[in-house]
């Protein structure tokens, strides 16, 4: 039955839950409102502003440290891990001082206490080091970048050896750095937050802990994009390729409801998880804005039976991928310096291109600030339009002085990446009853049948950029509150 205004007034949430399955009344077209522009100039420059130069150097620099090993040195200033960040946070505090302290540049830590039989067998101070560029608009609103400060060699526990860790990850740290150094001085109207996470190789102590406080604090996290090993091109496997790279994302919250669960098999999105969703972007992105640079998106969390530092990020449910090269060494990765059989192990800096570790970066530098410049994802997303000839979605508005309107897409059920959409303005109001004040928009695609195809919608800005995608059903806001 159709819910008519005259039935008990239910959440907006259950409305639009029980329309999966339901027919719905006719929509007028996409209003003539001004259509945003394809892309936005100002992210071309600052793609180019990235510098493989400035990027090498770091790199340089984090080696000279000696060992970054989470359990290393940290009263010398010379050698260890204590050195090593506390020469990030200078670097991000020199960034800040030169956009007039355009950052909040901050440690966070916290002890966690050994065990003997890990990867941590004593109590060990754990520091993230963290330059946050606050939002204008949406404060509470998160764009984040990560690379991680530690490294490791093949025994786990040692943290004496000389530990280079070139390519692991001292380009995804660079990375980090050298994005602040081009995002500083610009105004975003969300949160940007380019951080180094510590303890990484001894089990993903400080995404962890950054995930767990963003938790507590009610951080509405948009994106988390963990770069882990962006300088290789020079595979074991043989090949040698600097024009593509890859994008791990799981493909749905391991935090969504059971409801939503039972959803899926009726209405599809096996693969269209906010992670997945956010692979998707970083893709579109890249096709924007990169040149001759392909994103590979592989459909899995991490390297298989390996993990990374966006992982506790999805652990409580929040969107993250890992960015990271096409072709690893393993010669390179978590290796004592040495030569054997005539085959040089050990993760140093002759490992590393530079060019294609801004390359990457670029991919950062242009995803963060498209999604920063962004209005916030559409929530509370549904479809309906079971057995007519077109397709309804409904959302909550966005409330957003950045929203310029909406664009629906859709794409065949599988095809790996959106193919088609249509621009629709503000929409139309929603055509079932809602609670008072809640503002509901929809659109019908006319002749598109439901079954055929998966459907979605972003929020569009006034200067063209986009939000994520969101899923009907599937959407941020299903599995966890959205807060402004």
């Amino acid at each position: 039955m159709l819910s008519t205004p005259s039935r008990a007034r239910r959440s907006l949430a259950g409305y639009l839950a029980t329309t999966v399955l339901l027919s719905t009344q006719l929509a007028s077209p996409a209003r003539a409102q001004d259509v945003p522009p394809a892309v936005d100039t100002r992210i071309y420059d600052l793609v180019d502003a990235v510098s493989a130069e400035r990027i090498g150097a770091d790199i340089q620099t984090l080696v000279n440290f000696g060992t970054r090993h989470t359990m290393s040195e940290t009263q010398s200033d010379t050698r260890g891990i204590g050195a090593a960040r506390r020469w990030i946070k200078a670097q991000y505090e020199e960034i800040s001082a030169a956009c007039g302290d355009c950052l909040e540049v901050y440690f966070q830590s916290y002890v966690q206490e050994g065990d003997e039989n890990s990867r941590i067998p004593v109590d060990t101070e754990i520091v993230n080091v963290l330059a946050v560029i606050r939002g204008s608009v949406h404060p509470n609103r998160y764009v984040i970048m990560s690379g991680d400060v530690d490294s490791r060699v093949s025994d786990g526990l040692d943290h004496e050896s000389d530990s280079p860790g070139a390519n692991d990850n001292a380009s995804g740290m660079a990375g980090t750095i050298e994005a602040a150094r081009v995002l500083a001085g610009h105004e975003f109207g969300s949160t940007v937050v380019l951080v180094g996470l510590s303890g990484e190789e001894q089990g993903l102590f400080g995404g962890r802990h950054m995930a767990e406080v963003a938790e507590a604090e009610g951080w509405d996290i948009a994106a988390v994009l963990n770069n882990d090993m962006i300088g290789n091109i020079e595979g074991v496997d043989g090949v040698i390729q600097n024009n593509s790279f890859r994008v791990f994302s799981e493909p749905t919250p391991t935090t969504e409801t059971d409801q939503a669960r039972r959803m899926r098999r009726f209405a599809g999105g096996e693969v269209d998880g906010i992670s997945r969703q956010l692979a998707r972007y970083v893709a579109r992105i890249t096709d924007l804005y990169m040149t001759n640079l392909e994103a590979v998106m592989i459909y899995r969390l991490d390297r298989f039976g390996r993990g990374g530092h966006h992982r506790p990020f999805n652990d409580l449910g929040f969107p993250g991928v890992r960015i990271m090269e096409t072709h690893e060494n393993y010669t390179r990765q978590h290796q004592d310096l040495r030569v054997e059989d005539g085959i040089a192990y050990g993760d140093v800096i002759d490992g590393v291109n530079f060019d294609y570790a801004r390359k990457l970066t670029g991919v950062n530098v242009a995803s963060l600030a498209a999604l920063a410049w962004a209005p916030p994802q559409p929530a509370e997303v549904s479809i309906a339009g079971a057995v007519r000839p077109s397709t309804t979605l409904r959302w909550l508005a966005v409330d957003s002085p950045l929203l310029a309107g909406y664009k629906v897409v859709w794409r065949d059920t599988t095809a790996p990446q959106w193919q088609k959409s249509r621009w629709v303005g503000d929409g139309d109001p929603c055509t079932i009853d809602v609670p008072a004040g809640a503002a509901c928009r929809e659109y019908t695609l006319e002749g598109l049948v439901i079954d055929n195809y998966l459907f979605g919608v972003a929020s569009v800005g006034r200067d063209g950029n986009e939000s994520v995608v969101a899923f009907p059903g599937l959407s941020q806001a299903l599995t966890r509150p959205r807060r402004r």
